[in-house]
């Protein structure tokens, strides 16, 4: 039986909505979740619309082992009576996200979970919680002992129930300047990024190549428009296809994605954040999961903010989330 673990994300935000929202209309649970995070905050959220806990209250989370299928809720000791005013960024907020972090990265190395959802947090409260994270990726690479540079932040659109072509997009690069963004592509990183998204596509039953965007308009075109493709881009797709991966690039950011989107890429490597993500939430805005590439665990998360202005008001879409739910329950089983 897979046992998954969320956490509950920032408690002031969508987290406890969304977990909500999916478990008192699923038809049947046939998992162990352990859901991380605030008791009061989803015990409001139940009040809100009027539903009962559909979750057990654990004292340990090692008790997760011994229980049959179902949901089940563990409260870090030191979030005990902390106030989450709904809607609003605090750093209450910020320190249950990262203290929830924190016990599910224990909760996996320990063997307790095989797989584990992240909703949504709010990355300035994480840092003044005393977090010092850009956010997901980096706080569960550093904690996991990987290291930043050896995962690879991957986005896709996702829906178990459409077979039609979807975008699924890794990045060279996360969260820098734009300035910063040149001197971060290099062969090393290109390369690590090609294979951990060969593995993922591969791991979904996909075939076809993996397109390469350039990083310049035009992928340079030849050297006259930057030279960062003749200097490290095709170099490392040479090292790539004489690893045996199949790649093609790099091909120019303002015609890749039109036929990535045909079906003609089972994915895209993108140079840095909004070449990539632009073009997939344009197409999957409301279905699009969050996948690090590299860990020793499958994660996911929704690829959506907090969501302050609509909490509560039943506004926020629940797809991304049970996307995300889908896709990390088909990783753990494929990983075995």
């Amino acid at each position: 039986m897979r046992t998954l673990c969320i956490t509950l994300g920032d408690p002031c935000g969508l987290g406890p909505e969304l977990v909500v929202r999916h478990f008192v209309d699923a038809p049947s649970v046939t998992d162990r979740f352990l859901l991380l995070g605030s008791l009061s905050a989803m015990d409001r959220e139940l009040e809100r619309v009027g539903e009962i806990r559909f979750f057990e209250v654990l004292d340990d989370p090692a008790q997760i082992s011994e229980k049959n299928a179902g949901v089940y809720l563990f409260e870090p000791a030191t979030l005990f009576g902390l106030e989450y005013p709904l809607g609003q960024a605090c750093t209450n907020g910020g320190r249950a996200a990262g203290v929830s972090l924190d016990m599910a990265v224990e909760v996996l190395k320990s063997g307790l979970a095989d797989g584990l959802l992240t909703c949504p947090l709010n990355k300035a409260m994480l840092q003044s919680a005393g977090f010092d994270f850009p956010g997901h990726t980096e706080f569960l690479a550093e904690k996991l002992g990987v290291g930043a540079d050896q995962v690879c932040m991957h986005l896709c659109g996702h829906d178990p129930d459409d077979d039609r072509p979807k975008l699924r997009v890794s990045l060279a690069t996360t969260h820098p300047r734009l300035s910063d963004v040149p001197a971060l592509v290099t062969e090393e990183r290109l390369l690590r990024c090609l294979h951990l998204t060969t593995d993922f596509v591969h791991t979904l039953g996909l075939e076809g190549p993996v397109g390469v965007c350039g990083l310049n308009p035009h992928a340079g075109e030849s050297g006259r428009i930057g030279d960062e493709e003749i200097k490290t881009i095709i170099p490392a797709l040479e090292t790539a296809r004489r690893e045996g991966l199949d790649v093609v690039g790099p091909i120019p950011g303002d015609t890749i994605f039109y036929f990535a989107a045909k079906g003609e890429y089972s994915a895209v490597l993108a140079m840095y954040h909004d070449q990539g993500l632009a073009p997939l939430k344009l197409l999957h805005f409301s279905q699009a999961v969050n996948v690090t590439l590299g860990l020793p665990y499958p994660r996911t998360s929704p690829d959506h903010g907090t969501g302050y202005d609509i909490v509560g008001t039943g506004e926020a879409s629940i797809q991304s989330f049970r996307a995300a739910l889908d896709m990390v329950q088909r990783l753990v089983e494929a990983k075995g």
